[in-house]
């Protein structure tokens, strides 16, 4: 096994997480910029789903609050043991307010977007004296599902930081977020894990799991721990590759195949298997249209692709043009985002997903 999963625990909630796997570099830069006193006031933590974004967004929040420098060795680390640690663990340290959706007062359903008045949140709390450090320190999980309105409030408090403040925003798709937001947080990129290593976590968190399978969630999980475990926990790679067998029969649709399929998302226990339908789908559109404008090499990062993928993507590639790929993609996603925010039908969804893709093949 990698050297990195010899240190992974079990699945926790990032606050409470104690190892962060394969991305010291990111680690090393806010280290750095800490220790030299030009600590910028915003940071952009930029990356896949699942991949470690917040655990390392809590890290840092974990380390300032502690006093930093006090600690000793070359990490962000801070023993469980520590105060702070435990504090934030349990969500009750003063000085650190995290930003997510939230529940909507009128429908009592979770909000699809994070609004202006969650932003206004952010103002009063840093415009608050600090409770226990001389920081304060806000996380936003995750940035990018801000909707307009939000995304400019929180752009008025970039043009004007707070001194003392420290703002955390988790993008899993930056490009989503103003051009004038981004270009005021230092960013940092998280990039994919390695197949083995992604590979290696699987083992240590569900030993049931053997051989073949786990690699190939591995490979489907696109260098994403946390995906590989959703996916694992909703059906496994067979889940993928019902997905997989619905594409190939296009520009033909199996209707009642199709609501099968999305049948298994609404059983007990399957609750997220609808946004992991979505965010494989998605990944899937975006390795065809990197295999169509790059070829199909750029998607093997050093692995070889799956033949039946491969074959599949060259198909979709070759019938129609990348930009309309593109445009078909922002309106799945567009789809994905409706279906959440206004408890759309799933089946009746998954059903129009790929009956726009039948229309664009055919």
């Amino acid at each position: 096994m990698s050297k990195e999963a010899d240190q992974i625990e079990d699945v926790v909630h990032p606050r409470g997480a104690t190892t962060l796997i394969g991305h010291e570099r990111a680690e090393h830069d806010f280290l750095d910029a800490y220790r030299s006193g030009r600590l910028a006031h915003a940071w952009l933590i930029a990356g896949p789903r699942g991949i470690g974004k917040a655990t390392l967004a809590y890290r840092f929040a974990r380390y300032v609050l502690s006093g930093g420098g006090a600690l000793d060795g070359d990490s962000l680390s801070v023993p469980p043991s520590n105060v702070t640690f435990q504090r934030i663990a349990a969500g009750g340290h003063g000085d650190l307010m995290v930003l997510e959706r939230a529940t909507d007062d009128k429908t009592g359903r979770m909000r699809s977007e994070i609004v202006v008045d969650d932003v206004r949140k952010l103002h009063r709390f840093f415009g608050m004296t600090s409770a226990e450090t001389p920081w304060r320190i806000a996380i936003v999980d995750s940035a990018d599902e801000m909707n307009r309105n939000a995304a400019n409030a929180l752009l008025k408090m970039l043009e004007e930081p707070p001194s003392r403040g420290l703002l955390l925003l988790i993008a899993h798709a930056p490009g989503r977020l103003l051009p004038t937001i981004r270009s005021r947080c230092r960013r940092l990129d998280l990039r994919p894990l390695s197949i083995e290593t992604v590979a290696d976590v699987i083992a240590l968190r569900r030993p049931d799991i053997h051989g073949p399978e786990r690699l190939a969630l591995a490979h489907v999980a696109g260098g994403s721990p946390g995906r590989a475990l959703e996916i694992a926990a909703s059906g496994g790679i067979a889940f993928y590759e019902d997905l997989t067998s619905h594409l190939e029969r296009l520009p033909k649709l199996d209707i009642p195949g199709l609501y099968g399929f999305a049948d298994k998302m609404a059983e007990k226990g399957n609750e997220n298997m609808f946004r992991i339908f979505a965010t494989l789908l998605d990944d899937w559109f975006s390795r065809m249209i990197l295999s169509a404008a790059a070829g199909p090499k750029a998607l093997a990062s050093g692995h070889e692709l799956d033949q039946r993928d491969q074959a599949l993507m060259t198909r979709f590639a070759q019938a129609r043009p990348l930009d309309r790929w593109l445009a078909l993609r922002d309106e799945l996603l567009g789809l994905f985002a409706q279906a959440e925010g206004l408890r759309l039908d799933q089946r009746q969804v998954v059903v129009d997903c790929f009956t726009r893709l039948q229309r664009a093949l055919s």
